[in-house]
């Protein structure tokens, strides 16, 4: 298994194919349909925190509660409709579960960006996440944007080149 730290390089992500099974350990952002839009529209309008720092990093498809992170479905409308967007502004892997639509493989294959999946298996990843903080909308309480320290978490690359598994 590969092992990749955040952020990402261009090189980094080019080098996955789909079915890839990898360890990311490293900063990563955690976010799911109410914080994402919100993201989004900051980015597109410049009010975006400035420290959210979006190059080579990853949006999990999650919130983070006191019982820990677990993936969410990538495909909700929020979601989705987040993931051109938010790779356009420099984010390299998307990190969720379930299918997403071949108009989104293609457009994360367009900015050299992946889409990984995981099981739900929040137990697990409880235990390799050392650290989290808010750094974007805590009014939403778990469904804030939150900024989590992990270690070896395991994904399974699932769309890269213009390529599903699904």
């Amino acid at each position: 298994m590969k092992r990749l730290n955040t952020p990402f390089s261009e090189a980094d992500i080019a080098s996955l194919e789909v079915g890839d099974m990898i360890y990311i350990s490293g900063y990563i952002f955690c976010g799911r349909d109410a914080v994402l839009p919100k993201i989004v529209d900051e980015i597109q309008t410049g009010k975006l925190n400035k420290d959210v720092e979006l190059q080579g990093n990853v949006v999990f498809h999650t919130a983070v509660s006191p019982a820990g992170v677990g993936p969410t479905s990538s495909n909700k409308l929020e979601i989705e409709a987040s993931m051109k967007p938010l790779s356009d502004a420099g984010i390299k892997m998307h990190l969720g579960k379930g299918k997403i639509k071949d108009e989104t493989v293609q457009a994360l294959a367009e900015r050299n960006a992946v889409y990984a999946i995981m099981p739900p298996v929040t137990a697990l990843l409880e235990s390799k996440t050392t650290e989290r903080m808010c750094v974007a909308h805590p009014e939403l309480g778990m469904e804030a944007l939150y900024k989590v320290k992990v270690k070896d978490y395991p994904v399974i690359i699932a769309a890269a080149k213009g390529r599903s598994i699904y």
